[in-house]
């Protein structure tokens, strides 16, 4: 019989910050199927990781200003493993993924769909393109995790139609492509609007359509669009948007 350590070791506690990250804090428990499908994977039994991402639950802000409160004590390894990640989301999304394909016993690029790129070359090519991609998995789990597999402007509730929104668009801050904060979960069609600056969130969290937006009234906009006009958004239950981010937003990108 194999006597497993009591302590964690770094490894296993990023890949139990991941899915953490990707959890609401109502489906962490012992019988819930992602957390026994990581227990198995890491040798450890399903309470022992639903334990460790309670612990986890403890030191985070959104859940400690909702006084919802995980396990009253913890390790110190949580405490680093959260300080480390939370100030770089770009290390923790990759490497964390990294380590659960060992874990697994595969390779990291068996864990991404790049059949759209037959032509894909070896090399940092391709380890760019998985690291991305692998990247932006994470960031949408972890999004669609936050507010609870609903559009935070109309309340829809298909994950299919859903995007993981960046309020900093990702191709102008690279510092904050993975912050959960610098994120909105959007249907399809208010991810484009929002994109193109049609409409915003504001740091107050209130919906805001554009003018030059609303100058050409017709049906669509008048049924999608302007029924949300200074609505609060659904906030999510964790990683609440920066509003440095929405300043950003509202001042920079949004048609005024």
């Amino acid at each position: 019989m194999i006597v497993r350590n009591p302590n964690w070791t770094r490894e296993e506690l990023i890949v139990a910050f991941n899915l953490y990250c990707k959890l609401t804090f109502t489906r962490i428990n012992a019988s819930n199927v992602e957390v026994k499908e990581l227990a198995e994977i890491i040798g450890r039994s399903n309470n022992a990781v639903a334990i460790k991402l309670a612990n986890f639950a403890r030191l985070d802000p959104a859940l400690q200003a909702r006084d919802v409160k995980g396990m009253s004590h913890g390790g110190h390894g949580e405490e680093l493993v959260w300080d480390e990640f939370t100030n770089n989301w770009d290390q923790l999304a990759y490497e964390s993924e990294l380590i659960l394909a060992k874990y697994k016993g595969i390779s990291i690029d068996m864990e991404v769909d790049l059949s759209d790129l037959p032509e894909i070359r070896e090399g940092l090519e391709k380890e760019s393109i998985v690291k991305t991609r692998v990247n932006q998995s994470f960031f949408r789990k972890t999004i669609l995790a936050s507010y609870n597999q609903t559009c935070c402007i109309t309340g829809i509730q298909i994950p299919e139609l859903l995007i993981a929104s960046h309020i900093v668009p990702w191709s102008e801050n690279q510092i904050e492509r993975m912050n959960p904060h610098n994120g909105l979960c959007l249907n399809a069609l208010h991810d484009k609007a929002f994109d193109r600056g049609f409409i915003t969130i504001t740091p107050d969290y209130r919906i805001k359509i554009s003018d030059l937006f609303k100058d050409h009234i017709n049906s669509t906009k008048e049924n999608f669009f302007l029924p949300f006009e200074n609505r609060t958004i659904s906030l999510p239950g964790r990683f609440l948007p920066k509003k440095e981010f929405l300043d950003y937003h509202f001042n920079q990108i949004f048609i005024k």
